[in-house]
């Protein structure tokens, strides 16, 4: 492969609330059995990149332990690997990654150790699965500095919330605004963006110089008039994870059979790391509909449509519906939870009814127990 993969999976997102206050943003499960960042990280080792770096910072203890081993991506080799990057304390530096921009800088050896023409970034919290190679020959084909993948918004989704380009017709970007107020387009950037290696170094050094750390609102905005960047457009599935509304869509999304089967049994899969547990078990009593289960749950009562993570217990006459169970989650009887994010660790007892709506889901944080 051509090029080398960048992860940038040390945001804090203040939008997530409380799903995000013990884990990073990427660290997040999803479709019972993933974590965000397998999505970047598949679709990189799956399109031939052997080099990836990814760059943590926020709570990133969960983020690490579920990276200690790259063999289940397939980076443990000799030519490239997996490189976790977060800040340290040095002669020259002793503070966090200011931004996104600083967050490459004061990892910039990676860069000017390689030999690879081409840089792929990432965000470390969308789900997606993308054919870099096509990414690549776009790029090749426009003669580009810069490509930035984009996606047509549908209605429905608040496109504020996302950075915003305008292209002319030959797909070259003319501006990107970030989280406009009033947008000019329906086209967000989806935060893949690919560069040539010996550009991005002399442009992160060129910003950081000025005091600028931010990746688009310094560098993909400033430099759009100065720089061929083009558009690339993606039609494949994607979801951004910036908001508690958007992860439990994204979670129900899971339950369409189509995309499901996009990411679990259609060649190339999206990898984790596994668990070795037993598999479901559903008891006599238990009524399950439309759900994904993971490994090592033990299912009674009743459950529709619902994402139900690894070693979660149920009990009898316990009534789940639309809602997302994470790992270790203790059910116990005839407790009533409804449009819900119930979070790891997490203990109803008998009785409790945690009921939401499809509009707001209910957050209960991990580690809670509650009462009837």
């Amino acid at each position: 492969m051509r090029a080398v993969g960048i992860i940038l999976a040390g945001g804090r997102n203040e939008r997530l609330g409380a799903l995000t206050e013990n884990r990073a943003a990427s660290a997040l499960p999803v479709g019972s059995c993933y974590r965000a960042i397998d999505f970047p990280l598949s679709s990189m080792t799956n399109s031939g990149i052997q080099k990836v770096a990814i760059i943590t910072q926020y709570n990133s203890r969960s983020l690490h332990d579920h990276l200690s081993s790259p063999k289940w991506w397939d980076l443990g080799n000799k030519q490239g690997g997996m490189f976790v990057f977060s800040p340290y304390q040095s002669g020259e530096n002793s503070m966090w990654f200011r931004g996104t921009a600083d967050a490459i800088f004061q990892n910039l050896t990676y860069l000017k150790r390689s030999n690879e023409p081409y840089v792929i970034i990432s965000s470390g919290d969308c789900v997606y699965k993308m054919d870099f190679n096509k990414l690549i020959a776009f790029h090749e084909q426009k003669q580009a500095d810069i490509t930035i993948a984009y996606r047509q918004v549908p209605d429905g989704d608040d496109i504020r919330q996302y950075g915003v380009m305008e292209l002319d017709q030959a797909e070259r970007m003319t501006d990107l605004e970030q989280k406009p107020l009033e947008p000019q387009s329906d086209l967000a950037s989806i935060g893949v963006y690919i560069i040539s290696r010996p550009l991005l170094i002399e442009l992160i050094e060129t910003i950081v110089s000025e005091g600028r750390y931010d990746l688009v609102l310094d560098l993909l905005s400033r430099y759009r008039k100065r720089l061929r960047i083009y558009g690339y457009r993606f039609d494949g599935y994607w979801r951004n994870l910036g908001s508690i509304h958007s992860y439990f869509d994204c979670n129900m999304d899971f339950l369409r059979r189509e995309i499901r089967n996009d990411f679990m049994l259609q060649h190339p899969y999206i990898k984790t790391k596994p668990k070795d547990e037993p598999p479901a078990k559903f008891n006599n009593d238990a009524h399950v509909v439309n759900c994904i289960v993971g490994s090592g749950a033990i299912l009674n009562g009743y459950a529709n449509r619902s994402v139900i993570f690894r070693r979660v217990f149920t009990g009898d006459r316990s009534h789940i519906t639309n809602s997302i169970l994470m790992e270790g989650t203790h059910i116990w009887n005839d407790c009533v939870i409804e449009n819900a994010i119930i979070d790891k660790d997490v203990i109803l007892h008998s009785g409790a009814r945690i009921i939401g709506t499809p509009e707001s889901p209910i957050v209960i944080t991990k580690g809670q127990e509650v009462k009837a």
